[in-house]
């Protein structure tokens, strides 16, 4: 691979498909009767507090977790980039930006180079990668998933330490890649104000899926100011949707019979 080439968009194409899917640990649900479709070109954001099983979602689609219930269905022959939240390198190794990329199976030295210029991030490739910002650290993960130039790329809180400015230069990256090979994207995050204006669907999650749709003004709907909070709806726009059930403090369905 001498370089990166775009993709042709057929957004018609299906590449990921959870049909009611539940994961469970210790008889607990973690996450229960998850649908959804993520199609050629389209952004999903995941979204939702903590311990509401985003993360658990993420690694089910990559089929790290297998359900105990439901399907998960990938676009035959379609490769998948992932971008982890969090990768841990030896403190006493050695490693340049380069060459961590280049452990990448069938890596070499051009291939890193221009995944790094594909992500604005060339100007450090023989940089140490323990001497690199958090927002250049999240860009070399992003050059590294895109090195299969992927169908699918999932990313759990692509922006995780990055400031806001770092976090809006981020999302607009994600933007211009999924534009330039045609992917689709599925992604975690936590960074509301930001995200729901970089983004084509929201998923809400809450270990089952509470609400979705497109991004709308989040102060127009009461259940997600009960998970979110009113100072979170006043700087950021979410989406609108029907929500015939409330939640209780630890997320379950109240029953109102």
């Amino acid at each position: 691979m001498s370089e990166i080439n775009p993709a042709i968009a057929k957004p018609s194409e299906t590449l990921l498909t959870l049909d009611r899917v539940c994961v469970t640990r210790s008889n607990i649900p973690v996450i229960e009767n998850i649908s959804l479709s993520l199609h050629r070109g389209e952004i999903i954001t995941v979204i939702g507090p903590n311990g509401a099983g985003k993360s658990t979602l993420i690694k089910t689609a990559l089929g790290i977790i297998k359900p105990d219930r439901g399907s998960v269905d990938l676009m035959p022959l379609s490769t998948v980039g992932y971008v982890p939240q969090t990768v841990s390198i030896d403190p006493t190794l050695p490693l340049k930006v380069e060459r961590f990329l280049r452990l990448c199976p069938g890596t070499v030295k051009e291939d890193a180079i221009a995944a790094l210029q594909m992500v604005g991030a060339e100007h450090i490739a023989q940089q140490s990668m323990h001497t690199v910002s958090g927002g250049e650290m999240r860009r070399v993960l992003l050059a590294r998933a895109l090195l299969k130039k992927p169908d699918l790329l999932i990313l759990d809180e692509p922006t995780a330490g990055v400031d806001i400015n770092g976090q809006a230069a981020l999302y607009h990256l994600i933007q211009q890649i999924r534009t330039s090979l045609g992917c689709g994207v599925l992604l975690v995050s936590h960074d509301l104000h930001i995200v729901m204006a970089a983004t084509d669907q929201v998923l809400c999650l809450n270990r089952h899926l509470c609400c979705s749709g497109a991004p709308e003004q989040v102060r127009e709907h009461p259940e997600y100011l009960a998970i979110f909070g009113d100072k979170s709806a006043a700087e950021i726009g979410i989406y609108r949707h029907q929500h015939d059930h409330d939640h209780n403090l630890h997320g379950d369905v109240c029953d109102h019979g």
